[in-house]
């Protein structure tokens, strides 16, 4: 069964609806979240853990 939409690099979920960023995808439920997290929130390290990957596989 092929998968519709794109791979989100966050949740890691196929989706339809989100935005690029330097060719990587962002489902909009993860970057809402993201928006609505504190920076004190323990998920906010999660979301810059994977928001990482964007740099470093285009620095490589």
């Amino acid at each position: 069964m092929q998968e519709e939409g794109q791979r989100c690099i966050i949740c890691e979920h196929y989706k339809t609806e989100g935005i690029l960023i330097l060719s990587e995808y962002i489902c909009d439920a993860c970057e809402a979240e993201m928006i609505r997290t504190d920076a004190t929130d323990a998920k906010y390290h999660f979301f810059i853990h994977q928001l990482k990957q964007i740099w470093m596989e285009k620095n490589v």
